[in-house]
């Protein structure tokens, strides 16, 4: 199985995803509506190079394994319904000005940044995963 690549912005109103080399775009919602847009989009893309007597390109090709990657931007906006920045200042130790600069796009997180980012979440999702409600 292939590991296929999807990565998703955010655009204003809603999400958009593409694969890179890969003439396959979308726009969703949410990350639900990509997930199901970005399936029906490598589909549709597939049946027509079968039809076209095309040969579409290797990476979509075999049985795939998609993961979706967001940037630091995307991320802290999509959430900001879920994670204030204050919150997420808390999980990932990272000063809440400092966030309000990444997801305005004023200033792009560094390597460090973003695994702070990723482990503060990863943490919360450990203890989340822990709960069990009575």
């Amino acid at each position: 199985m292939k590991e296929l690549e999807v990565i998703v912005e955010y655009a204003g109103d809603n999400l958009s995803a593409y694969i890179e080399d890969a003439p396959i775009i979308t726009t969703g919602a949410d990350l639900d509506e990509i997930k199901k847009n970005i399936s029906e989009a490598i589909q549709l893309y597939l049946d027509y190079c079968k039809e076209a007597g095309i040969v579409p390109v290797e990476k979509l090709c075999g049985e795939l394994e998609i993961t979706y990657r967001i940037d630091a931007a995307t991320f802290i906006n999509y959430y900001s319904n879920i994670f204030t920045k204050a919150a997420l200042s808390r999980i990932t130790g990272i000063n809440e000005r400092q966030l309000w600069h990444y997801a305005a796009g004023v200033h792009k997180p560094r390597r460090r940044q973003l695994e702070k980012i990723q482990r503060g979440v990863s943490a919360l999702t450990e203890q989340l995963k822990s709960i069990t409600l009575l």
